[in-house]
């Protein structure tokens, strides 16, 4: 699971391998190990949820995601679910989690679990 924050904006990405599991279990994160602290990235299944939602506590951003919706987004060709969560001093946090296409460039990392890029010609 990569995850990429920029500004107001909190965006998962996860392989193939990583949405099946999510879509068993309910539950993933990653860890990144900082000298003093660790960061801890999280995706978790909640039952009533209509739209995406986050959290930030004891060092760990969870985003949690509509239970109805994790074994459909799995066996289903959506990339993705995409929210705006209104903040208590009126400002948006953009939530938003895909699948992870292969890139269509070259890149040093391992792409293997990676989805089909759906842009690739050949």
């Amino acid at each position: 699971m990569k995850i990429r924050i920029k500004g107001n904006s909190v965006r998962y990405r996860l392989t193939r391998s990583e949405v099946e599991s999510f879509s068993k279990s309910g539950y993933l994160a990653e860890t990144t190990r900082f000298p003093a602290h660790t960061l801890t990235y999280a995706l978790q299944a909640v039952n009533g949820l209509d739209a995406l939602s986050a959290d930030f506590s004891a060092n760990t951003i969870t985003l949690n995601f509509p239970d109805a919706e994790k074994e459909k987004w799995f066996l289903s060709e959506r990339v993705g679910f995409k929210n705006a969560q209104k903040l208590e001093d009126g400002t948006l946090l953009t939530l938003l989690i895909e699948k992870d296409f292969a890139c269509l460039d070259h890149v040093d990392e391992d792409q293997s679990d990676n989805y089909p890029n759906p842009n690739k010609t050949c």
